[in-house]
C-alpha cells in the first residue's frame, strides 16, 4: 500500500516538470492543484539546492529519496 502511494506520488512529480514546461496549460486548475501537491516536498529541496542553476533538479533529488525510501522499506 506504501509502495503504492510512493509510486503515485512520483507520477505525480514527473507529470509536474511535465507541465513546467508547457507554459499553456501553467495556469490550469488542475495544474495548480499538481503543483501545490509537489511543492510539499519539492519546495524544501529547493531552499537547499543551489538557486542560480538553469534546471530545477529538486524533483529530481525527491523521487531519489522515496526510491531509497522504497527500497529500504
Amino acid at each position: 500500500m506504501i509502495r503504492a502511494l510512493i509510486d503515485l506520488y512520483i507520477l505525480l512529480l514527473v507529470v509536474d516538470v511535465i507541465i513546467s514546461y508547457i507554459p499553456q496549460i501553467r495556469n490550469h486548475q488542475i495544474c495548480l492543484q499538481i503543483k501545490k501537491l509537489a511543492n510539499y516536498s519539492c519546495g524544501p529541496v529547493r531552499k537547499i539546492l543551489p538557486k542560480n542553476q538553469p534546471f530545477d533538479f529538486s524533483a529530481i533529488a525527491v523521487i531519489f529519496a522515496l526510491n531509497l525510501i522504497k527500497v529500504l522499506w
